[in-house]
């Protein structure tokens, strides 16, 4: 029994992946193409009553908490309770400071009573990404990937060629004559801006009409505090590690700075490294957990960071990317120098020495 008294709607344990429900899934996502802003927006209201508990899954990073801090203002006056979870941590500092800056309230997916609920709507990911997304039968996915099988949803607006899912419900607003507030607007404006990478990737005109909308009603003081909420106080000293431990070779900086407890602070010492000006390549290492990960950057220009990455360590763990940034992590035990109380960053260029 549900808080509000109602016996909410029994959910399977999974989304099953039987022929019936991939065709319902495929219809779903078909007419909602053929549907104009307004008459998707009504279509998925129609989802929804007022003694509803509706559970929106996200897993969290800036597009997605935009997408569901959209959602939960659209349906505010339409259902009893909305609550947002996520599966997964959250791990990056630009993320927190979102979160936090914003005051998105969310809570994770882990330990929620599901039976509380009555309507739960999947945003910016599908149910076949995540074992966690699977066992939830969802009444709404919305999500600018690419379509997946084995899943069904009475509302499916899938729609991959647009660059972020924020821009998608940017689009709901507009049709549901809501003008979001600051917080919002500044929400999924860095939505878009981080899924499309300052519109470098794939996006739309859609994309960038939704994006110069959101300008006029965004806190720029705000935006700036989260982009540049790059590290943690605690993380400062690997900077001073850092600076004290590269060498460089002619246009390169390699850089090993022990063991780390968190993978993320070697790619943001990579990108502080790449910021000077003679520099083309940029290789820094550190040991997290188990693993040697060994982050790359290059100016990419006759430079391919991803093969570089491949080949020096495809064959002793995970290893590629792009041309301009690549990465590789390699069991330890793969390493030929297992100390790894000795190893330095000497011991990283060693590697190199075949390659450049």
């Amino acid at each position: 029994m549900a808080e509000n008294g109602q016996t909410p709607r029994k959910k399977s344990s999974g989304s099953g992946d039987n022929g019936n429900e991939v065709q319902s899934a495929e219809r779903s996502i078909r007419a909602s193409r053929r549907q104009t802003h307004i008459e998707r927006l009504m279509t998925f209201l129609q989802l929804f009553r007022r003694d509803d508990h509706v559970l929106i899954v996200i897993v969290a990073d800036p597009d997605s908490m935009s997408s569901a801090m959209a959602v939960k203002r659209i349906l505010a006056r339409r259902v009893t309770e909305i609550t947002i979870v996520h599966p997964n941590q959250i791990k990056r500092v630009n993320n927190l400071a979102m979160r936090d800056f914003l005051k998105i309230p969310l809570k994770p997916l882990r330990g929620t009573k599901r039976d509380e609920y009555s309507k739960f709507v999947l945003l910016d990911s599908q149910p076949t990404h995540r074992p966690e997304l699977s066992s939830i039968k969802f009444d709404a996915v919305i999500d600018h990937h690419p379509v997946t099988q084995g899943w069904d949803a009475p509302f499916a607006d899938i729609r991959p060629e647009y660059g972020a899912t924020a821009s998608m419900l940017t689009e709901y607003l507009k049709a549901a004559k809501i003008k979001p507030v600051v917080a919002l607007a500044t929400a999924l404006f860095y939505g878009i801006k981080v899924d499309t990478q300052n519109f470098t990737k794939k996006a739309t005109s859609a994309d960038v009409l939704c994006f110069q909308y959101l300008f006029k009603r965004i806190n720029q003081q705000l935006l700036n505090k989260i982009e540049n909420s790059d590290f943690r106080k605690s993380e400062l000293k690997y900077f001073k590690l850092a600076i004290e431990a590269m060498k460089t070779s002619k246009n390169r900086i390699y850089c090993h700075v022990g063991r780390v407890g968190n993978p993320d602070v070697l790619v943001l010492l990579a990108d502080f490294f790449s910021h000077v000006y003679e520099i083309g390549w940029v290789i820094v290492s550190g040991q997290y957990g188990e693993k040697l990960v060994v982050i790359f950057r290059s100016d990419g220009y006759k430079k391919d960071a991803g093969k570089l990455a491949a080949k020096v360590f495809g064959k002793l763990g995970s290893a590629g990317g792009h041309r301009g940034s690549a990465r590789a992590e390699v069991p330890l035990r793969n390493i030929p120098d297992k100390d790894m109380s000795t190893f330095n960053t000497v011991g990283l260029q060693r590697f190199f020495k075949p390659h450049l």
